[in-house]
């Protein structure tokens, strides 16, 4: 199964009509995701790529019934446009949008906050590549092409990590059950923790990548909910071993500002709880491979 989307699941498009929105919408919609309209305010009487437009996200929902959306809006309206798909009652949303300032998404995190637990919405980003389920749907602009399906989850901060990833497994032979960016910002919607709880919950996972970098205590805290909580294994990698401190490396978020931060301390910690350091591409490689389907040692180490 998919841990958020799959063919069925009914998606909009906000800031549909957009250059942006227009491009990943025809990629989505070719790649078979179920897209049923789209959201650009005072456009509404006229379609789009066949597809209805709408005022406002409730109407979308009332209309169309969706239950996810991917916001392609302007850094100054993007934190609206999320608060008004948590409030219209889209399920899972995701957030390409770049530079939304802090001040707005200190703003979202509190709005979302006054959501019963079960109500609230899922927020993938802002500054992230989305979701993709291989060969079901994707909520995102990932390249398609790259994902096999198969046994293996992937959560990250960095999209082209993440894409390197899914090209690293495939050229294995190992395909991907879900891929989810969860955004280089220094804030952001949900979690590493958040998804590997989902992830342990689907049959089709057999095994998660996480994909970690500088910069907060993200890959700290998935570190101990793995250790304590997942019975499903689990492999990390964490970028920016020579990244000096106080400098921004592709992030708003990929800077180290603070103890423990850095890609050396994060897996220092993991070594404490009992993950394992791999250095060299053949190991990192062979151990994905002996991963699928029998036990693993949970490891950090490069990509390449």
């Amino acid at each position: 199964m998919s841990i958020i989307v799959d063919e069925k699941t009914p998606v909009i498009v906000q800031g549909f009509t957009g250059r942006m929105g227009t491009f990943h919408a025809e990629e989505m919609i070719e790649y078979g995701t179920n897209l049923v309209g789209g959201t650009a305010p005072g456009k509404s009487s006229s379609g789009h790529l066949g597809l209805p437009v709408f005022d406002t996200v409730r109407d979308a929902v009332n209309e169309t019934g969706a239950e996810a959306s991917i916001v392609f809006v302007p850094p100054p309206f993007a934190a609206d446009a999320i608060m008004e798909a948590a409030d219209a009652g889209i399920r899972h949303c995701v957030c390409i949008t770049d530079g939304i300032p802090a001040q707005d998404m200190m703003k979202v995190k509190r709005y979302m906050r006054t959501k019963r637990v079960e109500k609230r919405m899922t927020l993938m980003g802002p500054n992230c590549a989305g979701v993709i389920s291989p060969g079901r749907a994707l909520l995102g602009i990932m390249p398609g092409h790259i994902y096999a399906q198969g046994p293996v989850g992937i959560v990250g901060r960095s999209g082209t990590l993440g894409y390197e990833a899914a090209s690293q497994l495939k050229a294995l032979g190992v395909g991907v059950s879900t891929s989810v960016g969860i955004g280089g910002d220094p804030i952001n919607g949900s979690s590493f923790t958040d998804h590997l709880k989902s992830f342990e919950q689907d049959p089709e996972t057999s095994l998660v990548v996480i994909i970690g970098e500088i910069g907060g205590p993200q890959e700290a805290e998935a570190a101990a909910y793995a250790r304590d909580h997942m019975h499903k294994r689990v492999v990390a990698y964490i970028a920016g071993l020579s990244a000096p401190k106080g400098r921004t490396m592709g992030h708003a978020g990929a800077i180290v500002t603070g103890v423990g931060e850095s890609a050396a301390e994060k897996i220092e910690i993991m070594r404490r709880q009992a993950w394992h350091h791999r250095a060299p591409v053949r190991l990192w490689s062979s151990h994905l491979e002996d991963a699928v389907g029998r036990s693993v040692v949970r490891t950090a180490g490069p990509l390449t």
